[in-house]
């Protein structure tokens, strides 16, 4: 291993000091340890780290004080949290502070030096993470002015080289995929797969073999083994939309994936380990899901370690225009119309729509009042649009 900085470990139990100081120094890391809080910031003092790997209950500082003094002193360093399970909360709170991560105890080593490797080999890499203010990302058509998206767009900037789970919310049409893909795209993984399916458009029946697979013989027509979406997306993302309609049986599934990197196909007799990063989303409340006890409240804490809300765009009239002239240019070269610009009036007719559908309606749109223009016309007018948008 190329010779770098120390890892910090934080723990005032020795032999959990140990046993993660002789684990990592077998491969490679040079290891610096520390028994509480406050003798871990004596150490920075005087050695810069690489990682720190810390326990949540110690003595005189705990870990996620030591985590919001490390976010002041040194913000560009790791900070992973080992954590109880009724701790989850508090970790999930230090997650959204700029904690990389979290693994709950009792911990599995190999998870745990693949957490720390990503951490590691993402300090200090930006080059690939996109630019504060941006609002084009070319692999992912974001296109956005208002406060709002450019404001989320720096959070998928601040989030998009972490492993931590990603729920986006907001409603239908809003553009949460599109968002998913642009974590993926500006994260380490993006040269592996992106994988995504509707939990809502796979019947119940066949979620579980969708997302875990099956093993030959698994069940009647079961004549060949297949890997489900957590395989094909090992080492990339997998982003599950309509999270909300996951029945029980596989929230629990889900719960021991995220939890232990490792699910069992149907029918398989030994689990299998997966690297992935998920991404989900929803247009539910969840939370009001976990009241009614529809859910379970330890798996949504999982899959809200970063939460994205997407605004709908009627609460963000900037980005009618710059999304319209995109669907203009995209729409017009697909059907071979000269269209080049909306009329003052279009536009304005445009921002004034209440857009139920939100981007995705918007995009319908255009597609229909660019397919019914002339060949030959260059502006996109009123008259272009449908009847009820002009009415309104």
């Amino acid at each position: 291993m190329k010779e770098k900085a120390p890892l910090l470990i934080v723990d005032d139990e020795q032999n959990i000091r140990r046993i993660l100081q002789v684990a990592f120094e077998k491969v490679g890391y040079e290891v610096l340890t520390a028994e509480n809080g406050l003798d871990a910031l004596r150490v920075l003092e005087s050695t810069p780290v690489q990682c720190i790997l810390s326990d949540v209950t110690m003595p005189e500082m705990t870990g996620f004080e030591l985590h919001d003094a490390v976010c002041e002193k040194y913000p560009d360093t790791p900070f992973i949290i080992m954590t109880a399970y009724g701790t989850i909360p508090q970790a999930v709170a230090a997650i959204r502070k700029g904690a990389f991560e979290f693994i709950t105890k009792p911990f599995d080593l190999d998870s745990l030096k693949k957490i720390v490797a990503a951490a590691c080999g993402d300090a200090g890499a930006q080059s690939q993470k996109p630019k504060k203010g941006s609002v084009r990302a070319s692999g992912t058509s974001f296109i956005a002015e208002s406060p709002q998206m450019v404001e989320i767009l720096e959070t998928v900037r601040r989030v998009a080289d972490a492993r931590a789970s990603v729920l986006i919310t907001g409603e239908s049409g809003t553009g949460k995929e599109v968002v998913a893909k642009l974590l993926h795209e500006f994260s380490p993984r993006a040269g592996a797969p992106f994988v995504a399916a509707s939990c809502a458009a796979i019947p119940e029946s066949l979620l579980e073999s969708e997302l875990f697979g099956y093993e030959k013989g698994a069940f009647t027509g079961a004549q060949n083994s297949k890997p489900g979406r957590f395989e094909l997306a090992h080492e990339g993302t997998l982003f599950l939309d309509e999270i909300g309609d996951v029945p029980p049986l596989i929230q629990v599934k889900l719960l021991r994936v995220l939890q232990e990197r490792e699910f069992e196909r149907l029918g398989a007799t030994k689990p299998t380990k997966v690297d992935v990063r998920l991404i989900t989303a929803t247009n539910r409340d969840l939370y009001k899901m976990v009241e009614e006890g529809l859910y379970r409240l330890d798996l949504l804490y999982r899959l809200q370690v970063v939460e994205i809300h997407l605004p709908p765009l009627r609460e963000r009239i900037e980005d009618i225009r710059p999304l319209a002239e995109h669907f203009l240019a995209k729409f017009a070269a697909e059907n071979a119309r000269n269209l080049k610009a909306l009329s003052p009036i279009a536009l304005a007719t445009l921002e004034s729509g209440s857009w139920p559908g939100n981007v995705r309606e918007l995009g319908n749109v255009i597609e229909r009042a660019v397919v019914m223009a002339g060949k030959d016309e260059e502006i996109l007018d009123l008259h272009h649009l449908p009847n009820a948008l002009r009415a309104a």
